[in-house]
């Protein structure tokens, strides 16, 4: 499905299955595509809308910026929910996703029924960081820009954040590369100046407001963002958290079948 948008851009969705219907974000040059088979499969009994953000997989580039500053993020996200005949659902982010996802149930709690937050956090609190990383995605930006899509990938894979993916099978770690080295370098860009965690809204303060039931899933592999994800479940009313035992930061596709269970367990099947 492709939904016409404000300025004349459209956004792709991949939608399968008849149930009742779960919204899906990926993360920063991802796609819907990036979700994996096996997790995507093990939803059919809902109706999925895996959604390619502006500037991703089968979408069209954002033209700067601008449009996709969060506010418009959202509005595109509502606009996909109306075209599909949904006025609230569940939705499921992950890592970039997730910030999204947690940001539309901070500010349109009336389209987000539950949440599903995969390696996310509500962004960097301390003015000084979020200076430091506004700073460090800038910089990334410009190399992605002036070195080019296959270089940041085969970067970004080398990072220890990643290191989990590192075990994947050889067909699924290629193919998850030939996604990635898809992306667009402007749009890429474009998303690091307006939704990097350096620039997108910190929302631990809002955290105690969100009534929508939770489900924090982190890769015990991934220290960094399962610590996030404690302090993150502990701040708000209604969220639980789950630690997928030999996983990283991609929980959905290094241990698809946990990630499936705990998914269906929270949402419904």
């Amino acid at each position: 499905m492709r939904v016409a948008l404000e300025g004349g851009l459209e956004i792709a969705v991949d939608e399968r299955g008849a149930g009742a219907p779960l919204l899906l974000l990926h993360g920063f040059g991802g796609s819907a595509r990036a979700w994996g088979e096996e997790a995507l499969a093990g939803l059919a009994r809902r109706r999925v809308l895996a959604v390619d953000l502006l500037g991703h997989g089968a979408s069209d580039d954002p033209p700067d910026r601008a449009r996709v500053l969060l506010e418009r993020v959202l509005d595109d996200l509502e606009r996909v929910l109306d075209a599909a005949g949904v006025e609230a659902c569940p939705w499921i982010g992950y890592s970039m996703g997730g910030r999204i996802a947690l940001a539309a149930a901070a500010l349109r709690p009336g389209r987000v029924e539950r949440l599903v937050l995969e390696s996310a956090s509500p962004g960097i609190g301390d003015a000084r960081e979020r200076a430091e990383r506004r700073a460090q995605d800038e910089s990334l930006a410009g190399r992605i820009e002036r070195d080019g899509v296959a270089a940041w990938a085969e970067e970004w894979e080398r990072l220890p954040l990643f290191a989990g993916r590192a075990a994947l099978p050889a067909t699924m770690r290629a193919a998850f590369l030939e996604q990635r080295r898809a992306n667009r370098a402007p749009a890429l860009a474009a998303w690091l100046r307006a939704m990097g965690p350096g620039e997108q809204p910190a929302l631990w303060d809002r955290l105690g407001g969100i009534a929508a039931p939770t489900l924090v899933l982190t890769g015990a592999l991934d220290a960094k963002f399962t610590g996030l994800g404690a302090r993150m479940a502990a701040a708000m009313p209604a969220a639980e958290h789950r630690v997928v035992e030999g996983a990283g930061h991609t929980v959905h596709l290094e241990a698809p079948g946990a990630w499936v269970r705990a998914v269906t367990a929270f949402v419904g099947t």
